[in-house]
């Protein structure tokens, strides 16, 4: 009778490690679906405007991140308005006989019929590639006028990467203010819903996972 017993409730133990892989991947599904849902939220960081030597437009996106920097100029916030620019695709156009005025060029147009004066807006050298150079340019110019903090105006998908590549790279020439568009049409809480805002959190997260990982990777020649 005692073996007839033992044996009626040994095949119940195995019956729980199915349960716990059940658990375990809900839970795992339901952290990823998280995550999900919220990684647009978190790529937007924004630090209280306050007094700064210069404001920093970074290239791309125009013409809202200059039209950005106007407002935030004309609140009185610095007096200056500091633009970066590339070599490309100029150089590349120039061996084509094909004429390219560069960003700085519109951006500082942009600026000028917002109401910034010419004399406030400077173009940084040196020409940049990516956002790294930029950080590392603008870092520079902090240094070299000997001024610590630095407004620093693009989209909001983008704030978070400026963070950490400043950071990483700048900390110590001052402070940087990052700045999100004001009007920046990416929904962080509905990212996924157009290919515009998945192609930029997808470009953010990878950007940003390169720049936790020390830069490996970089630029294509």
């Amino acid at each position: 009778m005692q073996g007839i017993f033992v044996g009626s409730i040994l095949p119940a133990q195995p019956e729980r490690r199915p349960r716990v892989w059940i658990l375990l991947l809900a839970s795992l599904f339901f952290v990823g679906l998280f995550v999900f849902l919220n990684v647009g939220r978190w790529l937007v960081v924004e630090d209280p405007l306050q007094k700064a030597s210069a404001i920093a437009v970074l290239s791309g996106r125009m013409p809202s991140r200059a039209l950005e920097a106007a407002r935030v100029y004309k609140q009185g916030y610095a007096d200056r308005v500091w633009l970066t620019h590339s070599t490309e695709p100029g150089a590349t156009l120039e061996k084509l006989s094909v004429s390219y005025v560069g960003e700085e060029s519109y951006d500082k147009q942009i600026l000028i019929h917002e109401g910034v004066p010419e004399s406030a807006i400077q173009v940084l050298e040196p020409p940049i590639v990516n956002t790294v150079d930029e950080m590392k340019t603008i870092g520079e110019a902090l240094r070299k006028e000997n001024q610590r903090r630095v407004i620093i105006v693009t989209s909001q998908v983008h704030t978070r990467r400026v963070r950490a590549l400043w950071n990483r790279l700048s900390a110590g020439d001052g402070v940087a203010i990052i700045h999100g568009v004001t009007d920046d049409s990416f929904d962080p809480a509905h990212w996924w819903r157009n290919t515009s805002d998945a192609l930029d959190v997808v470009r953010e997260v990878l950007g940003l996972a390169n720049a936790w990982a020390g830069l490996p990777l970089r630029p294509a020649a």
